[in-house]
C-alpha cells in the first residue's frame, strides 16, 4: 500500500512510500481510509516544532475516516463496511485524561492516518453520521471534538451565553457552528474581512478585523455592554492570552487550545484573579467525548467546513495550504483506492 512519512523534519523532507499491507489481529479492525484532513499539530510535527525528540520516520495525521475493510478475532464494535473515523488518542476511551490515556494519540506517538489502510484496536475508532461525505467524517477526530470539549467542558456552554472565537480555522470554525447550534451569542476576530464575511454566513454575530483594530478585547467588551464573553475558545497563546483575558466576564472561561501566536505579554496574574477566571487547557478529548459530539452533528444535520481537497499524491501542498494561514476551516486529503 501506499503512505506517507516523515523521514526527516520539513515539509520537503515528506515522502510517499510503499508499505506493507497490514492485517488486523485479535481485536483490531483494518480500515480503508478514504480521507484525512490537516490539524495545525501535523504542521508543527513535520517541521519539527510539535515534538524535536519525535521517534522518524513517522506516519503523519491525527485525523482520517474509512471504511471497515477486516476485522481480527474477536471484534463486536464494528463490522465490514462500516464507516468510522479513529479517535485522536487510541487509549482515550471514557473519563478523565491521565498519563496512559493521554498517550497513543495518531501521528505522534504511533504512526497516523496518512496511508491507504491503518490498523487500528477496535475501542479506537466510532461510527460517524451518516449524512457525512468521507472528507467531513475526516474533519471531527481533533478539530471537532476540541471545539465540543471547549464549549461542552470548559464552558458549560447555555444559550443566550456569548462566546469569542479567534480566526477562522478548523477549531474556530467548529466552535462557532457548535455556539449557534447551542444557542449561543458568538463575536469573531479575524485578520480578513472577507473571512469575517464567510463566518456570518455560518452565523457569526459580529466581526472585528484585528489588524484594522489590534484592540479586540475592547471592542468584545463594548459589544457585551461591558460585561464582558462568558467564554473564550483561545487558539493563540501567548500571542492572544492577555487579550482573551480582559475580554471575559467576572467568572468567564478561556478554553486554551492552540498556540498559533508567538509573543504577548505573559500571564497578567491580578487579572485571573480579579476576573475569577477559569482558565481550562484543552487536548482534544476521549471517545466518548467524540460519540457525545456525534450525536448533536446527526441531529442537527450540521455539515463541518472544508477548505480544500488535495489529492493523495499532493499532500506537501496541503501542508503548505495550512501554514499559509489562508484557509477557512479544515484542509483535507483525499485517499483514492
Amino acid at each position: 500500500m501506499k503512505g506517507w512519512r516523515i523521514p526527516a523534519f520539513g515539509i520537503e523532507k515528506l515522502e510517499k512510500v510503499e508499505l506493507p499491507d497490514p492485517a488486523p489481529q485479535r481485536g483490531e479492525v483494518l480500515v480503508r481510509v478514504h480521507a484525512v484532513s490537516w490539524n495545525y499539530r501535523d504542521l508543527m510535527m513535520t517541521l519539527g516544532k510539535y515534538n524535536p525528540r519525535m521517534k522518524l520516520p513517522r506516519i503523519p495525521c491525527s485525523d482520517g475516516a474509512g471504511e471497515v475493510a477486516a476485522v481480527g478475532e474477536g471484534v463486536t464494535r464494528v463490522q465490514v463496511g462500516d464507516r468510522v473515523a479513529g479517535i485522536f488518542m487510541q487509549n482515550w476511551i471514557d473519563g478523565d485524561a491521565d498519563a496512559a490515556k493521554t498517550r497513543g494519540a495518531l501521528g505522534g506517538d504511533i504512526d497516523g492516518m496518512l496511508r491507504e489502510f491503518v490498523v487500528l484496536n477496535e475501542r479506537g475508532v466510532v461510527h460517524f453520521p451518516v449524512h457525512l461525505s468521507w472528507e467531513e467524517a475526516a474533519t471531527l477526530p481533533c478539530a471537532g471534538v476540541t471545539a465540543w470539549n471547549a464549549l461542552v467542558h470548559a464552558g458549560g456552554i447555555k444559550a443566550g451565553d456569548t462566546v469569542v472565537i479567534l480566526g477562522t480555522g478548523g477549531v474556530s470554525v467548529f466552535a462557532l457552528q457548535f455556539a449557534k447550534m447551542m444557542g449561543a451569542r458568538v463575536l469573531g476576530t479575524s485578520s480578513s474581512d472577507a473571512k469575517l464575511e464567510r463566518a456570518k454566513a455560518l452565523g457569526l454575530d459580529a466581526g472585528i478585523n484585528y489588524r484594522a483594530q489590534p484592540a479586540w478585547d475592547e471592542w468584545v467588551m463594548a459589544e457585551t455592554g461591558g460585561k464582558g464573553a462568558d467564554i473564550v475558545v483561545e487558539v493563540g497563546g501567548a500571542g492572544t492570552l492577555t487579550r482573551s483575558l480582559r475580554s471575559l466576564r467576572i467568572g468567564g472561561a478561556v478554553a486554551q487550545i492552540g498556540v498559533l501566536s508567538e509573543g504577548g505579554e505573559g500571564i497578567e496574574v491580578p487579572l485571573l484573579l480579579s476576573r475569577q477566571v477559569h482558565l481550562r487547557g484543552i487536548y482534544v478529548g476521549s471517545r466518548a467525548d467524540f460519540e457525545m459530539m456525534n450525536r448533536a452533528v446527526s441531529q442537527q444535520k450540521l455539515k463541518p467546513v472544508v477548505d480544500e481537497v488535495f489529492s493523495f499524491g499532493d499532500a506537501p501542498a496541503a501542508l503548505r495550504r495550512m501554514q499559509s494561514g489562508t484557509h477557512f476551516g479544515k484542509v483535507v486529503t483525499s485517499v483514492m483506492h
